[in-house]
C-alpha cells in the first residue's frame, strides 16, 4: 500500500476545474493528488517573424513553479530559466502541438502558461493535461467569435508518470515516490494511445523491456482516465 493508500494502479485523486481565469481566453486549475497547477492560454494574432507567409499559426508555453509551491522555498527565475525549466516548457509546447492542426490555427499565436502552485510530483505531467484544457478552451473561444471555422483540436492527450519501486510498478507518483524510484517515466500519449513522448531513465539499476512494458500499459489506463476527466471538464461525453 502506498502513502495515500492508493493501490500501484491507482491514480491521485484529480480535479479539473475550468474557466478559472476570467481574462484568459482559456484556463483551468488541475489538482493531482497535492499538485496544483494553474494553466491558461492566451491568443495573440502576431506570429513569430519565422512563421509568417506560411498559413500557419503556433503555440508555445511556458512554465514556472511558485517560490513556497514546495516545501523549501523556491527562488524565481528572474535572470533566465533553468535547463529544468526549458526543457519541461518544450515539452508542454511539442505535446500541445502534436494534436492541433496548425494550419487550422491559420495566423494565431497561442500561449501556454502553466504555473506551478503546489508540487508534489508530476508537475510537467499535470501542466501538460490542464494545458490541454486551457487550449482546448481558447480554441472554442475562437470558433464562437467566428475567428475560426472549426476547432484545429485533432485528439485529445494526456500525460502522467510512472516508475518502479523495487520491481513493482506504480502509476502517477507523488514527489516521495519519484525521489525514491528505482525508475522513473513520463507518458504523453493521445487518446488513440499514440506516443507523443516518453521520457524514461534508470535511477539505479537498469530495467528490462518486461518492466517497461507494465509501466507503458499503466500509463496507457491512466491517461484513458484522465482524458476522460477533461472532457467532464469540457462538458463533453
Amino acid at each position: 500500500m502506498r502513502n495515500d493508500e492508493r493501490l500501484e494502479n491507482a491514480l491521485r485523486q484529480i480535479e479539473i476545474i475550468p474557466n478559472v481565469n476570467p481574462y484568459a481566453e482559456g484556463s483551468c486549475l488541475i489538482k493531482c493528488g497535492n499538485t496544483h497547477v494553474l494553466c491558461t492560454a492566451t491568443v495573440d494574432d502576431r506570429i513569430p517573424s519565422w512563421l509568417k507567409a506560411q498559413g500557419k499559426g503556433w503555440i508555445s508555453a511556458e512554465y514556472a513553479l511558485l517560490p513556497r509551491s514546495t516545501q523549501t522555498r523556491v527562488a524565481r527565475e528572474t535572470s533566465g530559466h533553468s535547463g529544468r525549466t526549458h526543457e519541461i516548457q518544450r515539452l508542454i509546447g511539442r505535446s500541445l502541438r502534436a494534436v492541433t492542426d496548425l494550419y487550422g490555427l491559420k495566423d494565431f499565436m497561442v500561449q501556454i502558461d502553466c504555473d506551478t502552485l503546489l508540487a508534489d510530483g508530476g508537475t510537467r505531467t499535470a501542466s501538460i493535461s490542464g494545458g490541454f484544457v486551457a487550449l482546448y478552451l481558447a480554441m472554442e473561444k475562437l470558433v464562437s467569435e467566428g475567428k475560426l471555422k472549426e476547432n484545429p483540436i485533432r485528439e485529445f492527450v494526456g500525460a502522467v508518470s510512472c516508475g518502479l519501486q523495487g520491481d513493482v510498478p506504480l502509476l502517477d507518483l507523488d514527489y516521495s515516490e519519484d525521489s525514491t524510484a528505482r525508475a522513473d517515466a513520463n507518458f504523453v500519449l493521445t487518446e488513440s494511445g499514440r506516443i507523443v513522448e516518453i521520457q524514461t531513465t534508470a535511477e539505479g539499476a537498469p530495467f528490462n523491456r518486461d518492466q517497461f512494458n507494465a509501466l507503458f500499459e499503466l500509463a496507457q489506463r491512466g491517461i484513458q482516465q484522465i482524458i476522460k476527466l477533461q472532457k467532464q471538464a469540457l462538458g463533453l461525453k
